[in-house]
């Protein structure tokens, strides 16, 4: 893998119905790693001068199902090629009834409610990484600046507790109700593990949640459909997209913060990493 370092600093992670990112022709890089192959090729471009790495989070044609996203293969593959700073926009559905579909909320903090995911690159030495704020304030901030600048002008929330679930089912009416009720924002089946594996690689992490929906215990009604998710996210590709161009020229590759000091010294506990 040595001889694909440095080929981008930017990464990019397609959520539902996101599966390009760049306009023109992009190089496809096929990468083994030691936990298998990513999702899908990573493919790697230039977004107004800069060098991004994207790779569609659920595969090309959207074969891995939230719990089987192949999540520690793809997040070593983007570090691998240099990747220190990672966007991810996401679906979500929303708790609470002031945010509703079309949003896009930037969330800062996160609950794990998955079950049996393998969610650490270390499997036998006793590592523990920091992660009392799972995302990185930097990045944070870049991401609500351009979805607040983004000509389509979606409604924009700074802040909020992302739920993950374990999916592929959606919330009962009563999970959803209790998630409400303890303050937490949205529900989501795939924000983890990825943000705490990019804390263990040291790169920076933000997602970037696109309201799809109301969670079922916001409404009476049928409740969470996979076809209107769906839709909902494809009307709003072209919006998200122009807001992660917009992020990428706002990243700044120079910045400090505490992401990096909370990993660990993976020249000698990930072998194969720099």
């Amino acid at each position: 893998m040595s001889d694909q370092h440095n080929r981008a600093r930017i990464g990019v992670i397609g959520g539902t119905g996101f599966y390009s990112f760049f306009d023109s022709d992009a190089e496809q890089i096929e990468i083994d790693t030691p936990f298998g192959a990513p999702s899908a090729p990573v493919s790697v471009g230039t977004v107004d001068g800069v060098d991004v790495a994207f790779v569609p989070r659920h595969g090309l044609r959207h074969e891995y199902p939230p719990h089987r996203v192949p999540y520690r293969a793809t997040m070593w593959a983007l570090r691998s090629l240099g990747v220190r700073q990672v966007l991810a926009p996401c679906a979500v559905g929303s708790l609470v009834a002031e945010i509703g579909p079309g949003a896009v909320v930037v969330p800062d903090q996160l609950v794990d409610r998955t079950s049996g995911r393998e969610q650490t690159f270390f499997d036998t030495d006793a590592v523990h990484v920091s992660f009392a704020d799972p995302y990185c304030p930097q990045l944070r901030a870049a991401a609500h600046e351009a979805a607040v600048a983004v000509p389509a002008k979606p409604p924009v929330v700074d802040g909020g507790t992302m739920a993950i679930v374990e999916g592929p089912r959606f919330s009962t009416r009563a999970e959803s109700q209790w998630f409400a009720r303890q303050g937490w924002t949205l529900v989501n089946m795939t924000g983890h593990p990825e943000a705490v594996l990019a804390r263990e690689l040291q790169m920076c992490y933000a997602p970037i949640a696109l309201v799809t929906d109301y969670d079922a215990g916001v409404n009476a009604g049928e409740g969470v459909s996979e076809a209107d998710v769906y839709a909902v996210f494809e009307r709003s590709l072209a919006m998200l997209k122009g807001l992660l161009t917009h992020a990428v020229a706002l990243v700044d590759a120079e910045g400090e913060c505490d992401c990096a000091a909370g990993g660990h010294d993976l020249a000698a506990l990930l072998p194969g990493l720099s």
